[in-house]
C-alpha cells in the first residue's frame, strides 16, 4: 500500500480520544518552541536572537547557510564588530522584497555626537567594495541604534542551509511540514 496508504489507514483505525490526544501532542510541541524563542529574545535582548547568513556578502568570515546567535547589550558599538540590522523600509522596497530583511556586516565607522549622545554607525561587508550607504533608506547617510538588531557572538557554519532551501524551495518545506504532523499524528505513542 506504500508508506502514505499505512499512515492514512492508521489515522481511520485509530479513535477520536486518540486523534485528540495526537493534536494536543502537536500543538505542545510548536508552543514549547515558541516559548524557547521568546525565552532567548528575553535572555539576549535581542529581537531575533538567530540569524541566517543569506549572502556571501561576509565572506570569508562568514558563508551563506552560517548561523549567528545575536546579543544585545548597552554597550556601545565599536568599529570592527559584526552587527545584524534592518533598514527604513520604503513601501516599495517593502512590496519588491515582500518583508523586512536582516543584513549582516562589520561597524566600520562610528561616530557619536557630543550634543545628543546619539552614535551613527556605518557598515559595510567585508566582501564587498564600498560601504554600505545604498542599501540605506534614500538620504540615510548613516544607521542609529535603533536599527540594530543584535551584535554577533557566536555562528554555526553551514547549519543555515535547511532555512535557506526552505525558503526558495517552499514545496519542500510544506511537504516536510506536512509529513512531521502525519508522523506526530498516527504515532501510538
Amino acid at each position: 500500500m506504500g508508506f502514505i496508504g499505512d499512515q492514512v489507514e492508521s489515522i481511520r483505525s485509530m479513535q477520536v480520544r486518540q486523534v485528540v490526544t495526537q493534536i494536543i501532542s502537536l500543538g505542545m510541541i510548536v508552543t514549547s518552541a515558541l516559548i524557547i524563542w521568546k525565552g532567548l529574545m528575553v535572555a539576549t535582548g535581542s529581537e531575533s536572537p538567530i540569524v541566517v547568513v543569506l549572502s556571501g556578502s561576509m565572506e570569508p568570515g562568514f558563508k551563506r547557510g552560517d548561523i549567528l546567535f545575536l546579543h544585545m547589550s548597552k554597550e556601545p558599538i565599536r568599529t570592527g564588530e559584526i552587527v545584524v540590522f534592518n533598514i527604513d523600509v520604503s513601501p516599495t522596497r517593502l512590496l519588491y522584497f515582500g518583508r523586512e530583511i536582516p543584513i549582516v556586516h562589520r561597524v566600520i565607522k562610528v561616530h557619536e555626537r557630543q550634543e545628543s549622545g546619539e552614535v551613527d554607525i556605518l557598515t559595510k561587508g567585508d566582501n564587498n567594495f564600498g560601504d554600505d550607504r545604498l542599501l540605506y533608506a534614500q538620504g540615510q547617510l548613516w544607521l542609529q541604534k535603533h536599527h540594530i538588531m543584535g551584535r554577533a557572538v557566536g555562528y554555526l557554519p553551514y547549519v543555515g542551509w535547511v532555512t535557506i532551501v526552505m525558503t526558495e524551495k517552499p514545496i519542500i518545506k510544506y511537504l516536510l511540514i506536512g509529513a512531521l504532523g502525519l508522523l506526530v499524528i498516527t504515532s501510538k505513542e
